[in-house]
């Protein structure tokens, strides 16, 4: 059994805990029983549980999803899915560990399993590195998808990644093309794929195994283009503000299915799914058998289609109100409070101002111009200074042409007279 592990904001949890760890070693050691002091105990970490995770920020939302103690890939397929047999290697490279996958039974029906896996120790987490695939376990994903799809087998796929691995190695195999390969062979995929994201959903390393006909995320999951940490560095050069970051970036289950971007939210137990791990499999276990019956019955070509709308839908929004104004009267509304005469009048807009052109550069602002008077002082004072050039002599060709042109000149002027 894992030890407790308590995140930061659950230090009182831990302080009860420890209470109930002495109480039960006591008991062991003495043979009194402690069995009132524990069930007060046990009241009072309930209690505690559920106050706060009444209203978790984003941020803690995300440390819950990363909680080292949260089942995992196999542990969902030991408890949902029988007879899974395991399959490696991408027949190109070699066989990433990151990705596990194969064939297993959901009831009667055969189906394919794919989905991240992190590890539980500091080995397992180093060969695994840490649920972060490279480019042969997104091409190992993608055989086992078509392998699927040749012998009609509905895919599953479980998320739990902080994102793909971005090391060099990575990108001297095409880190992105396998991600891009994977996203678009799996939007023709002519089979059902379901997605579930257990934990971190992190960016294209998540999108590349849940392009999906329906998601489904666990309730204290999350799903992101990039880690708040990642997006703090960006905008704010710091990770510490992560938990504003979390906040801007829309990451939780419930935003995301507010967004329509999410087709259903499966309620955790109290505490997260670590606290009880048979309990979420088994309420995870009848959410994915009701969705592979309705999905079984659709044309292949009808379900691709429907996924390829899904995806082009991403993105869209629809405008509520047009203006400021129906804003004020819907809100007046609401509140069943009259408009006073300012408010009702419908803000004027502002005509575009013509925008300033903008000023030069002190490098390329003209020199100040001189005045009439200085350049004049200036044009005597070059001409007196410059060297004469001496007269030009003409040519003697030029000169046996002007006393040829003299006598025609004189013999033409009597003919007019």
């Amino acid at each position: 059994m894992a030890k407790a592990v308590f995140l930061d904001f659950e230090k009182d949890l831990g302080e009860i805990y420890k209470k109930m760890e002495e109480l039960e070693n006591k008991e062991l050691e003495t043979g009194v029983s402690e069995n009132e002091a524990l069930s007060e105990l046990k009241r009072k970490m309930r209690t505690r549980t559920a106050e706060i995770y009444a209203d978790l920020t984003p941020w803690q939302t995300a440390l819950v999803a990363r909680h080292p103690n949260r089942p995992y890939t196999l542990d969902y397929i030991d408890a949902i899915f029988e007879d899974f047999h395991e399959l490696h290697g991408d027949r190109t490279f070699a066989d990433d560990q990151s990705i596990v996958g194969g064939l297993a039974r959901l009831g009667e029906h055969a189906v394919m399993v794919i989905g991240h896996q992190k590890g539980r120790d500091t080995r397992e987490r180093t060969r695994r590195n840490f649920g972060m695939t490279k480019p042969e376990g997104y091409r190992k994903a993608l055989r086992l998808m078509k392998l699927a799809e040749k012998f009609s087998l509905p895919v599953f796929t479980f998320v739990d990644t902080p994102g793909a691995y971005p090391g060099i190695d990575a990108e001297e195999r095409n880190q992105s093309e396998a991600i891009g390969r994977n996203i678009y062979e799996l939007a023709k995929l002519r089979v059902p794929v379901i997605s579930t994201i257990i934990g971190e959903g992190g960016s294209g390393g998540a999108l590349a195994i849940a392009v999906c006909d329906s998601l489904i995320m666990l309730q204290y999951s999350t799903y992101s283009v990039i880690s708040p940490e990642g997006c703090a560095s960006i905008l704010w050069k710091s990770a510490d503000k992560a938990p504003e970051a979390a906040q801007a970036l829309a990451l939780t289950s419930d935003r995301l299915l507010e967004l329509g971007l999410v087709d259903k939210v499966i309620s955790e137990p109290l505490g997260g799914a670590h606290r009880d791990p048979k309990l979420m499999a088994s309420t995870l276990r009848k959410t994915l058998v009701d969705q592979l019956k309705a999905f079984l019955t659709m044309d292949p070509d009808a379900l691709v289609e429907r996924r390829l709308g899904r995806l082009m839908n991403y993105g869209r929004f629809e405008e509520k109100c047009s203006s400021a104004y129906e804003l004020l009267c819907q809100a007046a509304h609401e509140s069943e409070l009259p408009l006073e005469e300012s408010a009702a009048e419908e803000p004027k807009t502002k005509e575009p101002e013509t925008p300033k052109k903008p000023r030069r550069s002190c490098a390329l602002r003209r020199k100040p111009v001189a005045k009439k008077s200085q350049v004049a002082e200036t044009a005597e004072t070059v001409a007196e200074t410059a060297p004469k050039k001496p007269a030009r002599r003409r040519s003697a060709t030029r000169k046996t042409a002007a006393k040829k042109e003299a006598p025609e000149a004189a013999s033409a002027e009597p003919a007019k007279e």
